[in-house]
């Protein structure tokens, strides 16, 4: 805090300080900023949910199953030959009425097995999934590598 100590003749008029002290302004805010990250934390609330563990489940190749690959300049690939992605829904909607007119089940149904590179953006894979619903596959896995735990 500031004093302001007049000194000279007292006939002279009394100066008048205009200067804004800031100091409690200052204290006051690091106060409230102290008490509002202390007490978020205690407010943010969250939704109780049991997260999945990882596991490692081996993948049952079927010969009904469609393997598509995305490399990471997003061309795909089904069963390893390349393909446009406009042709995705009408290849998946054959196999599916290929997999009917054996007389498959639900649970027959061919599956969608989509290999997609590390370094490919998410978009294309969106691609191959939408072209899975519209064509109403069922099922659909990703294929992954497994870690490498010891090295």
């Amino acid at each position: 805090m500031s004093m302001n100590v007049q000194s000279g003749d007292a006939g002279d008029e009394a100066e008048l300080n205009t200067t804004i002290n800031t100091t409690p302004l200052v204290d006051v805010m690091l106060v409230l900023l102290i008490i509002f990250l202390v007490t978020i934390p205690v407010i943010v609330k969250t939704v109780p949910v049991t997260l999945p563990n990882e596991r490692n489940i081996a993948t049952q190749t079927k010969p009904e199953n469609i393997v598509i690959a995305i490399d990471k300049d997003e061309n795909i690939y089904y069963n390893n030959a390349p393909i446009d992605a406009s042709e995705l829904k009408t290849r998946f909607a054959d196999a599916l009425r290929r997999a009917q007119a054996r007389g498959m089940n639900a649970a027959q149904m061919p599956e969608v097995h989509i290999r997609g590179d590390r370094n490919v953006r998410f978009e294309a894979v969106g691609r191959v999934i939408f072209a899975c619903q519209q064509a109403g596959i069922l099922k659909v896995g990703f294929l992954t590598e497994p870690r490498n735990e010891g090295g």
